[in-house]
């Protein structure tokens, strides 16, 4: 037996101490360790890459992204114009007929002032109906009257006071003379006025206004 070897040793070519590899039979070796010494030389060739392109991408700047600025083209804006209405002529203005002016004015301030002017209308206007002189101690009728006249020198309302009820035909009659008889005095001063008088019926028909009367016997 040689000096330095070791007895059972089934490798006697190697000897401890001896440099290098180390070589384990190949139904000891693991699947990852077969991979790794298969493939060993294409995968430190990798690594090599993976290294070169990992430098260049620290090296590389980042490339910012800016938001898209592009604004949109501008939309037309088309005002169409409504159709022309078609333009009417104004309305025909009717002119307002004037109010005649009255022929008659009355410058009356007192419905009693007033009231003797329309006693003289009436007499003028029934000459041939008025009782000359004095009238007799009996009448026919007697009635207390009370007349509206507005601004024209019309009629508005007759009101009887006392009216002679058991003639009829006399109360109706009075009422005729007294609206036949328009227009009155305008009463330019009162515009509008009230007056009462006593009408003084004799059977004869005619009669006499206790305004302007002669009296009685």
């Amino acid at each position: 037996m040689r000096a330095g070897s070791i007895q059972g040793n089934p490798h006697p070519a190697h000897t401890l101490g001896a440099a290098g590899p180390c070589v384990y039979p190949a139904a000891s070796l693991t699947a990852c360790e077969k991979a790794g010494r298969l493939d060993g030389p294409w995968a430190a060739l990798g690594a090599g890459l993976l290294l070169s392109l990992s430098a260049c991408s620290l090296l590389k700047a980042p490339v910012s992204q800016s938001p898209n600025t592009t604004s949109p083209p501008p939309v037309a804006i088309v005002t169409v114009p409504l159709p022309a209405l078609p333009t009417l002529p104004p309305p025909a203005v009717q002119p307002v007929p004037a109010t005649p002016l009255p022929a008659l004015v009355s410058e009356a301030r007192s419905p009693k002032e007033y009231r003797t002017d329309a006693a003289s209308h009436i007499y003028r206007q029934y000459q041939a109906r008025i009782y000359k002189g004095k009238l007799p101690p009996l009448l026919k009728a007697v009635g207390v009257l009370e007349v509206s006249v507005n601004s024209q020198g019309q009629v508005d309302e007759i009101v009887w006071l006392r009216a002679p009820s058991h003639v009829p035909e006399v109360m109706r009659e009075i009422e005729n003379k007294v609206r036949e008889a328009q227009p009155y005095p305008a009463p330019r001063l009162l515009k509008k006025v009230k007056y009462v008088d006593t009408w003084l019926w004799h059977a004869s028909g005619q009669f006499q206004l206790d305004t302007l009367t002669e009296g009685q016997y």
